[in-house]
């Protein structure tokens, strides 16, 4: 965590105003620190969750797995511990393994990767260094996804990109229960 405290406090339950109470309630009795963080801003919070919302559904068409390969990616580059933390989870529930996980930290380069995930990893490098796919990357990314799927990849990392910035730049801390990878002290 590159924060110790947070810059931005989470709103807790007895001073949430209506409408922060809106936007929260439809997620349950677990509210995370970011989205508490984020209702201090109501109308940033509703249009930075309608678009979320799309980057994390079906209507995504990237598969789970590909797209946590995308948001652990941008996670680590931007480190963001909290990011990486919320999604590690994530990962192995939509089918990364503990060693795939592990091996994001080291990117295209680990050699564990098949030429899809390599490619994803590429794009994900390259999104975050230069805001481009090169076409070289492109290509490898057009051999194993749709156009829309192309689509996609861009669309995870962008938005991964800005919650890292959000999560880092707000000090959003990690929630009650997580623990920060040992590897990521200091991010």
């Amino acid at each position: 965590m590159r924060l110790t405290k947070p810059r931005i406090a989470p709103v807790q339950d007895a001073d949430l105003t209506p409408d922060q109470k809106e936007i929260l309630e439809p997620m349950g009795e677990r509210v995370l620190n970011i989205f508490r963080t984020m209702v201090q801003a109501p109308k940033a919070a509703k249009g930075f969750l309608a678009w979320g919302n799309y980057v994390l559904s079906r209507r995504n068409d990237l598969p789970a797995r590909e797209r946590e390969i995308v948001i652990l990616r941008i996670g680590y580059l931007c480190k963001s511990g909290y990011e990486w933390t919320q999604h590690h989870a994530i990962g192995l529930r939509e089918g990364l393994t503990a060693a795939e996980i592990e091996a994001i930290k080291q990117g295209a380069a680990a050699s564990n990767w098949s030429p899809a995930d390599r490619a994803l990893l590429k794009a994900s490098d390259e999104l975050h260094n230069d805001q481009f796919v090169t076409d070289g990357t492109w290509a490898a990314l057009t051999r194993h996804f749709s156009d829309k799927q192309c689509m996609d990849v861009v669309f995870t990392a962008g938005q991964y990109t800005q919650v890292s910035m959000i999560l880092n730049s707000f000090g959003v801390q990690l929630d009650a229960g997580q623990v920060l990878d040992p590897d990521l002290k200091g991010f």
